[in-house]
């Protein structure tokens, strides 16, 4: 995802006085800095994270972290490789998508920070990050430009989640009939597969019920916040590509379509006793919705190649997007 200024989000817009000058400032050592401890940060959080996915199951809060650092001074170094190996995927594709969309702001001249890496506290939430983002600092003025930035980070970002899953899924190992039997009596939470994975699975001759392994589980949750960017909806990467491809009005009145949509799922959910997942992001849509999205000025058409690059993102959503990524047994 990317935050844009004037009128885009988070505005911070100042007057470009040199190219030159606005690149440095962007890359100052306090800048670098900042950058760097974001994503040591998040790296630390999603590698005990993953680390602590790979321990048994703890009763305290703070159990697995402990079992982790417990199991490590020990000399069994199973949990935290398998915490880095999480780390390194998971991080990768999310700074493959960021930097699609910074190198595509380079590519136009527009004026863009590098990645900032949102850490999130282990355990606390399932991935040990909140994601990353950059903020364009000056308007998209073309229709081209906001299309190529727009789509450039799923697309960069699902280039790297395909061979991901693909690993993830070759070396994942058939869940034991016991904890099948386990999971299925205690009525606990169930991580259901994108479409793209039940295709893969089904290429390869996969069991349905797999092992927890850290490959996976990062193009699990990379492939769900592709899905979520492509939602064709306000400053979204798929607004914008949605907004370059059929203007103004489309976009207003799709946009408002899918996040109703999206709340219509989430109330489906709640009916069902499923987990609401879609209700928070139903709230970002409708502030995305409020915010609106910037007019461009230069009019030029996109061209064949780009609408062929527009289907190739609708495809992607189709196979990333999962109207219930958790439910309940």
């Amino acid at each position: 995802m990317q935050n844009t200024d004037q009128p885009y989000l988070f505005t911070e817009f100042q007057p470009i006085t040199s190219p030159v000058r606005t690149r440095e400032i962007e890359l100052s050592a306090p800048r670098l800095l900042l950058h760097s401890v974001l994503l040591i940060t998040t790296a630390i959080c999603t590698t005990l994270t993953g680390a602590a996915a790979a321990v048994p199951a703890q009763d305290s809060l703070f159990g697995p972290i402990l079992a982790v650092l417990s199991e490590t001074a020990a000399g069994n170094l199973n949990p935290l490789i398998k915490g880095l190996v999480f780390t390194f995927t998971l991080l990768t594709i999310l700074g493959a998508h960021e930097f699609g969309h910074y190198f595509a702001c380079r590519h136009y001249g527009i004026r863009a920070t590098l990645p900032f890496f949102i850490p999130a506290p282990p355990l606390l939430t399932p991935f040990g990050t909140f994601g990353a983002v950059i903020k364009i600092k000056e308007p998209i003025r073309s229709r081209r430009a906001l299309f190529d930035i727009g789509i450039a980070g799923p697309l960069a970002g699902f280039a790297f989640a395909l061979p991901a899953a693909c690993i993830g899924l070759i070396f994942a190992k058939a869940a034991p009939a016991s904890d099948i039997a386990a999971a299925a009596s205690s009525g606990g939470l169930q991580f259901n597969d994108p479409l793209l994975f039940i295709v893969i699975s089904k290429l390869l001759g996969l069991p349905k019920w797999i092992e927890w392994n850290p490959v996976y589980w990062a193009a699990w949750a990379t492939v769900l916040v592709t899905a979520l960017n492509l939602f064709p909806v306000g400053q979204l990467d798929g607004g914008h590509v949605l907004y370059a491809i059929l203007g103004k009005r489309i976009h207003k009145w799709t946009s408002r379509i899918v996040a109703f949509s999206c709340a219509g799922l989430a109330a489906f959910s709640l009916v069902v006793h499923q987990p609401p997942v879609y209700l928070l992001w139903t709230f970002v849509l409708l502030f995305l919705m409020k915010v609106g999205h910037p007019e461009v000025i230069e009019e030029e058409p996109l061209g064949k190649a780009r609408i062929v690059l527009a289907i190739m993102s609708a495809v992607v959503f189709l196979l990333c997007f999962m109207p219930f990524p958790i439910t309940s047994n």
